[in-house]
């Protein structure tokens, strides 16, 4: 038998009729599945003659042939000794492998998305799970798994940090997003996607217009000034001579609340808390709340801050301070879909702890106002995961003012206790 000419076979394998052969054979093997045979054409007179001459067929094969591989691989060694992918890795390049590729971006794409519904943030703050579900129902940025991540940690990082202090959005941007003032301008990707994630947050329509997402921005501080954004407190009695304490002291001592603005709680002076044990401040969603309080016990208010609702820089900012002085911050708000947002929020950016918050406490308040109106939509509640549920089965939700005689004794009990701490035992 006399051995293949590599020369001769290599002059016939690279003839132009056989182009398409060859590169349809090297992309059915980039496939990488198995391959028994290769659908052609339409082929032209030429291109049959060529692949007739090539499978050594005694006639002319159809326009649109389906060749085996096998018999492929035959005639290739014969004519120059190699197989067909060494064959098509010289004249068209190394076939790729489309299935492992597609294998590995499908894990890339599932451990993206599991990265983003088991993060910190999204986990301190379950309203923010419909916004980690609608960033993979758009799908990937540019169909890129590392870019889609690297917009989402940046956007995840935006709302970590917030409320902002009454910063400017571009400088509060160029503090969290490495640097870039304009990463948040409106129009922006990121801005986009932070402002959806606020939106889902608050329980708010997307914003439509300039107007709206300014609202939103707001919200989170960075349209605050330190005059316009305020804080309700009653009972604080800070020691200090900064204007902080100045106004805290003398509305505690008239029985009154301090309306206190950013400016005074980022410039406290010299601020400490008189109790010689940490102290425990207790913070509502209502102000109403605060006024029943101040009715009941006066210049002897126990240390007590007011939300108003979501809180806003003004009142995070205080809470923080007041956890840094060594005060327990206990948290009480709404049973009704807000106000389990807002106490989650409140948990999460402060070390506020849940006051009568648990799924225990709903049984005790729906059992005495059965006939509330709906509670909206629902989150998940991270210090209990039992109260979301219990309070969908009861499809009722509980006002603040309606368990205030138990918010007020709980009160009463703090200030008794306080005041047993501080006073001197008698010999």
């Amino acid at each position: 038998m006399t051995p293949p000419d590599p020369a001769s076979g290599d002059r016939t394998l690279r003839r132009p009729e056989l182009r398409s052969l060859w590169e349809t054979v090297h992309d059915r093997l980039s496939s990488g599945r198995p391959v028994t045979r290769v659908r052609l054409g339409p082929l032209d007179d030429a291109q049959r003659e060529a692949l007739a001459d090539l499978l050594g067929l005694d006639r002319l094969p159809d326009a649109r042939p389906s060749v085996a591989l096998a018999r492929l691989e035959e005639a290739v060694a014969e004519l120059c000794g190699r197989t067909v992918r060494e064959v098509i890795t010289e004249l068209v390049g190394p076939p790729a492998d489309r299935a492992t590729e597609r294998r590995r971006q499908d894990d890339e794409r599932t451990g993206l998305w599991s990265w983003l519904d088991a993060h910190d943030v999204i986990r301190a703050q379950p309203a923010l799970i419909y916004w980690a579900a609608s960033c993979r129902a758009a799908g990937l940025v540019g169909g890129s798994p590392e870019r889609t991540r690297a917009l989402l940690a940046d956007a995840l990082s935006v709302l970590a940090a917030l409320p902002a202090h009454a910063e400017p959005l571009p400088v509060f941007a160029a503090r969290v997003v490495r640097g870039d003032s304009h990463a948040l301008d409106d129009g922006t990707r990121l801005s986009s996607l932070v402002l959806r994630a606020l939106a889902a947050v608050h329980d708010t329509g997307q914003p439509q217009s300039a107007a709206d997402r300014r609202a939103l921005w707001a919200r989170a501080g960075l349209a605050d000034d330190e005059l316009s954004a305020t804080v309700l407190a009653a009972g604080l009695r800070p020691g200090g001579d900064g204007p902080l304490g100045r106004v805290a002291r003398t509305c505690a001592e008239a029985g009154q609340a301090a309306s206190l603005t950013l400016a005074q709680v980022r410039s406290p002076g010299a601020f400490t808390l008189a109790d010689r044990s940490a102290p425990v401040v207790h913070v509502v969603e209502n102000p109403s709340i605060m006024a029943l309080a101040l009715r009941r016990f006066g210049p002897s208010c126990p240390p007590l801050v007011c939300s108003s609702g979501w809180p806003n820089s003004a009142a995070i900012h205080l809470l923080r301070l007041l956890a840094d002085h060594g005060a327990a911050l206990r948290y009480h708000g709404d049973f009704d879909g807000e106000g389990i947002r807002i106490a989650a929020y409140v948990l999460d950016k402060t070390p506020a702890r849940p006051w009568r918050m648990s799924a225990a406490d709903y049984r005790d308040a729906v059992a005495r106002t059965p006939d509330g109106p709906p509670p909206g939509r629902l989150s998940e509640a991270p210090w209990d995961p039992e109260l979301t549920a219990t309070m969908a089965g009861h499809g009722a939700a509980v006002v603040e003012e309606l368990v205030a005689d138990v918010l007020l004794d709980d009160l009463a009990d703090a200030r008794r206790a306080s005041v047993a701490i501080l006073e001197p035992k008698t010999p």
